[in-house]
């Protein structure tokens, strides 16, 4: 059954319960046409879903190395393409295995490269003994 803006009753949401219906009204108003009740709504009920989600179903950021580990096999580059990245193709290597941190500049170059938020990049990660 769609529904349509008159049937939706946009409320905070406090329970798992409101949760699921919110996610349920969200999917039958989800692709409606710009400019309608149905669209505003669908924003702002999206707003209310990301809010309860942000409280009871946190994502921790990866680990920096991870993160990047991730993203260079995402995009087929190895430990050289790396070094270029970063200005310093032996420290890659050092990076890549933990053996040293990455540095103020490295950070700025791989969130530029990978369009990766500076707050995975920036928290601490242990390094290898």
């Amino acid at each position: 059954m769609n529904k349509t803006a008159t049937d939706i009753v946009i409320k905070p949401i406090r329970t798992e319960v409101e949760y699921r219906n919110a996610l349920d009204s969200l999917r039958d108003i989800f692709n409606a046409p710009k400019g309608t009740p149905e669209f505003d709504q669908a924003i702002v009920l999206g707003l209310l879903i990301e809010e309860y989600e942000k409280k009871h179903y946190p994502i921790e950021s990866p680990d920096p190395i991870d993160a990047i580990k991730y993203l260079m096999e995402e995009e087929g580059l190895n430990q050289t393409d790396l070094g270029e990245i970063i200005g310093d193709k032996s420290k890659a290597s050092l990076i890549l295995n933990r053996k040293r941190k990455l540095s103020l500049s490295m950070i700025r170059k791989l969130q530029h490269r990978f369009n990766l938020p500076a707050e995975v990049l920036i928290q601490d990660y242990p390094l290898a003994d």
